[in-house]
């Protein structure tokens, strides 16, 4: 049976390559350890203290957000309402990260070891926080773990062999599907060091994907200037693909998969061009490459789609039409739910919005089939949920004969023709 829709009526398998679960911060206590429970209340009052400021600011928005979705938020925690906010947005399965609410902050895990763990400090702290949340995290997903796929969180900035312990419990959990890093490493090694490296082979070993999420950045430098942050926000996530690129951890680790998650997709192309360029364009690059030979043995841009990948959520539609070039290979759609900025729970109308020009085959890998070539799912398993709550290409208003174009494939990465680039030698 092809997962490709031959009918109009045929259903697509979603998997959601961005969504996110999570407990109230308070909700984590029975997961930590009790001597971690005195730090644990000054880290709570923080929290609500930041939520009481946010309430000041955006009091409507923030309680008409939480009021009119209050029980499709549950399932940020409950499995059955999960599956069930699931079903309604037609996504089969769904990649899970930490942080469930963007609005305030307090479905966070404790000591903010979640989307913004390169912050902390107390190398404690940051297993303590970690572990509370993957310990949550695992019995979530055990619940239906042909639908989940959890991400679970490792601090490795501090401490290596640690984090390999805790990537080889994490492997061991049925629906844990890989982990999350701090997405800054700080005053700490950066991620091309071979310090690295007992990580990335256990990663490899056990077939999790790393992944950063888009979030973190140097708050101290931007103070109220907001606009620095979402202008420099995207770069400090996708930074760390390029430091494991160019450091030759992809050679070291061939099987090692690495996501940059919610941190659009638009960058891709360009740094793919260039990147290229530097190894095979021209003269003015040779000694540039000569000094990554045994680092690379690839031009950079085929590592994507094959070490590296983009669950680029609610793509924009700039980016569907850049498909061929970010590759259909790569880049992964995801609802982000239940934030806000995602499409829950209006995913069926932003889909026929957005693909209703786009050639099944395309959507296919877009929506699903390249998430679960990355992550594991096994689609025989989620094929008869789709073929009941899935969308089909009726449904997003789609010619279901269209396909795409092989010329368009084959010419999208255009600079390797007209720059003539060639791989390391």
């Amino acid at each position: 049976m092809s997962d490709v829709p031959e009918r109009g009526s045929d259903r697509y398998i979603v998997i959601s390559a961005d969504g996110h679960a999570g407990l109230a911060c308070e909700d984590y206590r029975p997961f930590l350890e009790a001597r971690h429970h005195p730090a644990f209340e000054e880290y709570l009052a923080e929290r609500m203290a930041h939520r009481e400021e946010s309430l000041k600011f955006n009091y409507d928005y923030i309680m008409g957000w939480e009021t009119d979705n209050e029980e499709g938020l549950k399932g940020a925690y409950d499995p059955v309402v999960r599956n069930k906010e699931l079903d309604a947005d037609g996504v089969a399965a769904d990649v899970l990260f930490a942080d469930a609410d963007a609005v305030t902050g307090v479905a966070s895990p404790p000591f903010g070891a979640g989307l913004f763990a390169g912050a902390i400090d107390d190398p404690e702290l940051a297993f303590a926080g970690a572990r509370a949340h993957n310990r949550f995290l695992a019995e979530l997903c055990s619940h239906t773990p042909h639908r989940r796929g959890g991400i679970a969180l490792v601090p490795i900035t501090h401490d290596v062999p640690r984090a390999v312990e805790e990537i080889e419990w994490v492997a061991a959990q049925p629906g844990l599907r890989g982990i999350m890093i701090p997405t800054m490493w700080r005053s700490r090694p950066p991620y091309g060091d071979a310090v690295y490296d007992p990580v990335w082979a256990a990663c490899a070993d056990a077939g999790l994907p790393v992944h950063t999420h888009s979030g973190e950045a140097p708050m101290e430098e931007y103070g109220d200037h907001t606009g620095i942050y979402l202008a420099e926000v995207v770069w400090w996530a996708a930074r760390p693909a390029w430091h494991l690129l160019f450091s030759g951890a992809f050679e070291r680790h061939p099987g090692l998969k690495f996501v940059v998650t919610e941190a659009a997709a638009y960058w891709a192309p360009d740094l793919m061009w260039k990147w290229d360029q530097y190894m095979g364009g021209g003269h003015t690059t040779k000694k540039m490459a000569a000094l990554l030979q045994g680092k690379v043995s690839k031009l950079p841009s085929d590592y994507f789609g094959t070490n590296l990948f983009i669950g680029a959520s609610t793509m924009s539609k700039e980016e569907l039409r850049r498909r061929y070039v970010i590759g259909t290979d790569v880049v992964m759609w995801g609802t982000d739910y239940p934030h806000p900025e995602g499409t829950w729970p209006h995913t069926h109308e932003r889909l026929r919005s957005d693909f209703g020009a786009i050639p099944v085959d395309d959507t296919a890998d877009l929506l699903g089939l390249t998430a679960a070539h990355v992550y594991g799912f096994d689609l025989d398993q989620l094929r008869p949920i789709a073929a009941t709550i899935g969308p089909s290409p009726d449904t997003l208003g789609q010619d279901a004969s269209l396909r795409s174009d092989p010329q368009a494939r084959a010419t999208a990465r255009w600079w390797k023709a007209e720059y003539g680039v060639v791989p390391p030698a």
